[in-house]
């Protein structure tokens, strides 16, 4: 399987995607991801070099999202001041379930942040999805607290604030890498 940036040809396919992981989900007893994501909003993480795709041969496998910067109000100004890179929007397909994609493609983005000077590799949950919680606690992330105030980003109030986080750290991953270079963590309160 490769890594590789996604592309604007690819909104289709991510929204897709997120249907499909909202549907699973849904099963499962959770309202993560019913609420639609602005297709304008994911084609600028894609221009922005932000949106990564696991794919094997033809199919889209997974896909992740590493940024620097955090959704406003959920991290303290001293955290931010740590160089951190953060994951949204992890999604593995359900045709590669059970795989442990989701873990090996964890540990990637910890070694990507650990080769662009991060400290911390930084996520935010669904609050309310205790049985992603706990998956992300059996991958090494430490629960920092749940934040409940604010509004999302994609509209409505706030739903995705359990934050957690485990060391940025080189890592071992079976992926052939086909990204750039990650650059260095800009350093707080740069742009």
């Amino acid at each position: 399987m490769i890594i590789t940036l996604a592309e604007p040809a690819d909104v289709s396919k991510l929204l897709a995607f997120r249907e499909e992981a909202a549907a699973w989900l849904s099963e499962l007893g959770t309202d993560q991801w019913r609420r639609p994501y602005p297709a304008d909003r994911l084609l600028a993480t894609i221009e922005a070099g932000t949106v990564f795709m696991v794919r094997d041969g033809d199919a889209t496998a997974a896909t992740i999202t590493l940024t620097f910067e955090a959704e406003e109000g959920l991290w303290t100004e001293e955290e931010l001041s740590e160089p951190s890179v953060f994951i949204n929007k992890l999604t593995v397909a359900r045709t590669h379930a059970g795989r442990n994609l989701g873990g090996q493609l964890l540990d990637w983005a910890g070694d990507r942040a650990h080769r662009c000077g991060a400290k911390w590799l930084r996520l935010d949950a669904w609050t309310t999805n205790e049985g992603l919680q706990r998956y992300y606690l059996r991958h090494g992330f430490q629960h920092v607290r749940t934040v409940r105030e604010g509004a999302a980003v994609n509209g409505g109030p706030r739903v995705s604030g359990w934050l957690a986080q485990r060391p940025a750290q080189p890592s071992e991953h079976p992926f052939t890498d086909m990204t750039p270079e990650p650059v260095r963590v800009p350093a707080p309160g740069s742009s």
